[in-house]
């Protein structure tokens, strides 16, 4: 998974992530604005995977999907990820144990941000065969 556009390092494959537990500290809580753009309010939680490297040299960063309050950080599975094919940085999709999202609904959750962006999800029901045949990424 890697993007036309370059950036600080090269994008790592998250598709390695998909259905593994992970540990989120958000930095934009649900209802928080966007730091540089204040009219773009988080309809979901946000966060970063310390200790993780994405594309723009920070950390991965990971919606949170399935908690309806504010949180400082959360424990889930990574469900999804969402290849930006326009940007330098992908984003991981992590839901709350017990729930299930539909590709539907987890792009309707994410749209107030990844509607600026071109992009090709991919699944965890995906990953095993993503894992058997890489080139099949390209198809999804």
């Amino acid at each position: 998974m890697s993007g036309p556009r370059s950036g600080p390092g090269p994008k790592p494959d998250l598709t390695a992530l998909l259905g593994r537990p992970v540990w989120v500290k958000v930095d934009r809580p649900l209802g928080s604005a966007h730091p540089r753009h204040p009219e773009l309010i988080y309809p979901v939680n946000y966060g970063e995977l310390p200790g993780t490297l994405s594309g723009d040299g920070h950390p991965t960063d990971a919606y949170l999907l399935g908690w309806d309050e504010p949180l400082r950080e959360a424990q889930g599975t990574v469900i999804a990820v969402i290849e930006r094919l326009d940007d330098y940085e992908d984003k991981l999709v992590v839901a709350r144990p017990g729930t299930r999202w539909s590709a539907e609904e987890i792009m309707a959750a994410v749209a107030f941000q990844e509607r600026f962006f071109q992009t090709r999800l991919h699944l965890q029901r995906d990953a095993a065969r993503l894992r058997e045949d890489p080139g099949l990424s390209e198809l999804l």
